[in-house]
């Protein structure tokens, strides 16, 4: 640890993100083998949504447009998730887990669980706590997109 902490917290984070991409590649594996890693964020905001409009996805995901489209692609031929008519729209498409998708997804979010409450079983649950507000207090001023990944409404703003 050096004299700056700012410095020190950008080496934590690189760190920290490096082995974050290690776990998204071996989730994604045990929710399908043929599942691009870079989906995974994709199947985890549309398990904890019933269903999203693709612009939803864009906004949440901070990703061009075409990507996601190319996202759902790919975990729709998986079976994973579908597209369908947006009941108040017409126009516009929703994207949901399938229910092969929703199951899947559920198992590897309860052994993703399960492995931090093995990792952090001395912790005091105020320390996870803690933890867990100073990184979304993190995303808030990070201004990389993924503050407002768990509110489906692109306009929603943190308060």
């Amino acid at each position: 640890m050096g004299s700056d902490p700012i410095t020190d917290l950008e080496s934590e984070l690189a760190d920290f993100w490096r082995r974050g991409r290690a776990r998204t590649r071996n989730r994604a594996r045990a929710i399908d083998p043929r599942l691009d890693p870079s989906c995974y964020p994709l199947l985890t905001i549309l398990y904890r949504h019933e269903s999203l409009r693709i612009t939803q996805l864009v906004a949440m995901l901070d990703l061009d447009k075409s990507t996601v489209t190319r996202q759902i692609d790919s975990v729709e031929r998986l079976g994973l998730a579908r597209r369908t008519p947006d009941p108040d729209d017409a126009r516009a498409r929703v994207v949901a887990l399938t229910g092969a998708g929703r199951e899947r997804v559920d198992a590897v979010v309860a052994s993703a669980v399960a492995d931090w409450r093995a990792r952090l079983n001395r912790w005091d649950a105020a320390d996870i706590r803690t933890l867990t507000e100073l990184l979304r207090r993190l995303a808030d001023v990070s201004g990389d997109g993924d503050g407002d990944a768990k509110h489906p409404d692109p306009e929603h703003s943190a308060e």
